[in-house]
């Protein structure tokens, strides 16, 4: 007979800061598509979506999508 023993620990899951954050625009106006691409800075995708706009007037409603990195640790 075999016989397994489980043990449960506790995990956390934190923020990256070394890894950073990207940002992401997406234009939603109707056939559009556009998009400002990963960007590691807030400001140069919100730059890319203030030039879309003043070429597009009507286009002046975005996604903004942030993504970061996770790292999941023991609790001690």
């Amino acid at each position: 007979m075999t016989r397994a023993l489980y043990r449960f620990v506790e995990h956390t899951i934190r923020h990256e800061p070394a890894v950073g954050v990207t940002c992401e625009l997406f234009c939603t106006a109707h056939d559009c598509g556009e998009e400002s691409g990963s960007r590691n800075e807030q400001g140069t995708a919100q730059d890319w979506a203030l030039r879309h706009t003043g070429m597009n007037p009507g286009h002046d409603l975005f996604r903004r999508v942030f993504t970061d990195h996770a790292r999941v640790t023991r609790a001690e």
